[in-house]
């Protein structure tokens, strides 16, 4: 801390000491206001004076400005709803009421009761009758409070960045608005909202390192989840039709724009439904939610106008690769044969990667990036898809798909594969890759295996990045943006 902000923090301190020695309490328990800023500015006309016979009004929030004015001051307070100013008189107070203003700083929290009337500007104000410190700020906020610009103090100090960009408060309202909504739309189609476990013996239902615990009772490495996939088809099999989940996943991957370790997907699984259903699904859930919260299909992210009405375009992945790098994968059913064209391009990869990591680099590395406007990505080979069902005429490709706008993936969903013995088999081939030193291979789940093998009907999945799809729908670049509390590296 700067020498600057203790001396701020120790007058505070003295400021506390004084409220303190007049019998002022700096922290109450509670206070009771009767209206939020929000309600009186939309809701109360007030006139040019004061009308003592209308109601008395007790609103409550923090200073962020004041204005001293010889026997008067102007004071504005906020409560996340609205600002509003506020008139304080030492003829109503009194002298031993209004100079326990002296110690009210910019970021006290603040109790008042009084009446509205309107100043000469026409600037909606409540004279303030009496007063009650709420809670007193001991650190000062910000310079320019409505200011805070640096990003890296931004994130490790959210409270701030809320605090001085309203802007930033508005994402995170849109995020909520966005997840009330698909729950809405998920809960009108008759699925069910479940939890699932968090900490699991096997970490299972995506390609992706996990982070692992111990528990000390059970003397037990567990992990902490890296998809809901597993336990949701779990339900499938019991006799749920339509399940889903909105959650916190973990992967033990790298941070940058659209990754953070932990982050909130939905996943929701319908029996004797396929991807071709599921893909109906999304686009018209996508279009619902942007239509409640936004109001509008149409979405602006970067200098780009994005469409969300539905359909949206759908796309081979075959014939996505090839028109953006030549490369035609069923040409190169062999891993060696792949690694050494995709070197001729100039890429540059681990050398190690099998055919189906070889596969996703190409879509990572020409596909994703061009897909702008929403766009449906079709039927990948089976060695990048362990979980999904093969498609009946093309055995070496499954019914998958995965939906990607703005030049990133915001969603991923097979028909399943409900074959325990293939199952296995794949869970086998997995493992040999993890051997080989794929730490994000697919690991056997013996336990999700014997409840497939109770019988699941044929069902599809989704997966959707909820953070991304935020970031559409805000207008955002950086995943961090739309987390409130990023994964950042301790500071010393």
């Amino acid at each position: 801390m700067s020498i600057r902000l203790e001396n701020i923090t120790q007058q505070r301190l003295e400021k506390l000491e004084r409220m303190r020695a007049r019998g002022v309490l700096p922290y109450p328990a509670r206070y009771h206001r009767s209206h939020t800023i929000e309600e009186v500015g939309n809701g109360i006309e007030p006139q040019r004076e004061v009308d003592p016979s209308a109601p008395l009004l007790s609103l409550a929030g923090r200073i962020t400005a004041r204005r001293d004015m010889g026997k008067a001051a102007f004071i504005d307070i906020w409560d996340g709803s609205g600002r509003i100013q506020t008139y304080f008189r030492r003829d109503d107070l009194g002298e031993n009421k209004y100079c326990v203003l002296d110690d009210f700083d910019i970021g006290d929290f603040l109790g008042v009761e009084g009446h509205l009337f309107k100043t000469r500007t026409g600037e909606i104000t409540l004279r303030v009758s009496d007063f009650t410190m709420l809670s007193k700020s001991l650190q000062p906020l910000p310079e320019k409070w409505h200011g805070l610009s640096d990003v890296e103090k931004r994130f490790r100090a959210r409270y701030l960045d809320l605090i001085s960009n309203p802007e930033v408060r508005e994402i995170f309202v849109v995020r909520s608005r966005v997840i009330a909504a698909m729950r809405r739309f998920l809960d009108g189609r008759g699925f069910i909202e479940v939890d699932t476990p968090i900490l699991q013996s096997s970490a299972g239902g995506a390609a992706a390192v996990p982070f692992c615990t111990h528990h000390n009772a059970l003397d037990q490495d567990l992990y902490l989840r890296i998809a809901t996939e597993l336990y949701l088809k779990r339900l499938i099999v019991g006799g749920f039709d339509k399940v889903y989940e909105i959650g916190r996943i973990f992967r033990n991957e790298g941070i940058s724009t659209r990754h953070n370790p932990e982050f909130t997907s939905l996943e929701s699984y319908e029996a004797y439904a396929d991807y071709q259903d599921v893909m109906r699904m999304m686009e018209e859930m996508i279009c619902y939610i942007a239509q409640e919260v936004l109001n509008t299909t149409e979405v602006q992210l970067g200098d780009m106008v994005l469409n969300l009405s539905p359909p949206w375009p759908r796309v081979s992945l075959r014939e996505a690769i090839i028109e953006r790098c030549g490369i035609d994968f069923e040409e190169y059913p062999d891993a060696d044969l792949l690694r050494t064209r995709m070197l001729d391009l100039g890429m540059h990869f681990d050398t190690g990667k099998g055919r189906g990591k070889l596969i996703d680099e190409l879509i990572s590395t020409f596909v994703e990036p061009s897909l702008i406007q929403p766009t449906f990505v079709l039927d990948y080979p089976v060695d990048l898809s362990p979980l999904a069902k093969q498609k009946p005429d093309k055995p070496h490709l499954v019914e998958r798909f995965e939906c990607f706008a703005g030049g990133m993936e915001i969603a991923n969903a097979f028909s399943e594969l409900n074959d325990p013995l293939e199952q296995r088999e794949r869970f086998r081939q997995q493992l040999e890759q993890h051997k080989a030193g794929d730490k994000e291979a697919e690991l056997p789940d013996e336990d999700f295996l014997l409840a497939l093998e109770h019988g699941m009907p044929p069902t599809g999945g989704l997966g959707v990045g909820i953070d991304r799809l935020v970031m559409l729908l805000t207008n955002q670049q950086s995943i961090r943006e739309v987390i409130l509390f990023p994964q950042l590296k301790t500071k010393e």
